[in-house]
């Protein structure tokens, strides 16, 4: 992979992170698009690490509802935070198990295999459209009802459920988590924060599980040779998804805040459609 295919994918990377599209979908799209041919471990690193530049955005860019999260949490100040950091641990169990157990069948899907992100992108766009549609016939007959209410323990673990199974390439996270939310009948400002808080911990866990093994492979001259990412190559594709995610998270917060999910739907419907008939883009 050079520079530049790495530069492109961390640009599709940060982008389609916070737009519920599928990030992972999107890379195995564009990969294909620009001719990228990795092996299956060194593609599943490279989407991670683009994944973990993403998180940092989120941190960034929702800072002021970060850090006090985290001076409740570590300073055991049992207030509103506190728990809302135990309703994001929670959420995070299903997807710890799936990574745990299932790494290897996991990793297999990533091998550009673009019926699987096909079908998935359709299921999305499915899941999308039943959030949309049931939520405003809810809001038609109960005009004066509240738009919404707070995330409880048990919409937490049904959440961390539906960010699960979400780790199929074209099953887009965020649009799984946030419709899944506004299905239990959360507020829809609420669950898309919520969303992309609790991808942190999972996401940053398995980064750092990686730049381990990668250090242990360099060390021990064990690396794989043929369909590597190079350093620099990684390194560009870390910034440009961060910088897009940046930029990205403050506009999906917007859009989901306006309601305007379902125009997601139909695009997921068009690249679905176009991933079925053309699997060898």
């Amino acid at each position: 992979m050079d520079w530049l295919d790495a530069l492109w994918l961390g640009i599709i990377q940060g982008l389609s992170e916070y737009l519920p599209i599928s990030s992972s979908g999107h890379l195995e799209i564009f990969k294909q698009v620009l001719g990228v041919e990795l092996n299956p471990d060194a593609s599943l690193e490279f989407s991670v690490m683009l994944h973990v530049a993403t998180v940092l955005s989120t941190i960034v860019i929702l800072w002021r509802e970060f850090w006090p999260l985290c001076v409740s949490f570590f300073t055991f100040k049992r207030d509103y935070n506190f728990y809302y950091v135990c309703k994001i641990l929670l959420s995070c169990i299903p997807v710890g198990i799936v990574g745990v157990c299932f790494k290897e069948q996991i990793s297999s899907l990533f091998e550009g295999n673009l019926t699987i992100v096909g079908v998935c992108l359709l299921v999305t766009a499915a899941l999308l459209s039943f959030a949309y549609f049931t939520r405003t016939r809810q809001a038609l007959n109960s005009p004066a009802a509240p738009q919404g209410r707070d995330i409880s323990w048990t919409d937490a673990i049904v959440i961390g459920i539906g960010q699960a199974i979400a780790v199929m390439p074209g099953l887009s996270r965020s649009g799984t988590t946030i419709a899944t939310g506004i299905l239990l009948g959360d507020n829809r400002e609420k669950v898309a924060r919520f969303s992309f808080l609790m991808v942190i911990i999972p996401i940053l866990g398995e980064g750092l599980l990686d730049i381990k093994d990668m250090l242990s492979a360099a060390a021990d001259g064990t690396a794989a040779s043929g369909g590597e990412v190079g350093f620099m190559a990684l390194a560009i594709g870390f910034v440009a998804s961060f910088v897009v995610g940046c930029m990205a998270c403050k506009w999906m917060l917007n859009i989901v805040k306006k309601g305007k999910l379902v125009w997601f739907a139909v695009y997921c419907v068009a690249a679905g459609l176009l991933c079925l008939l053309y699997p060898g883009l």
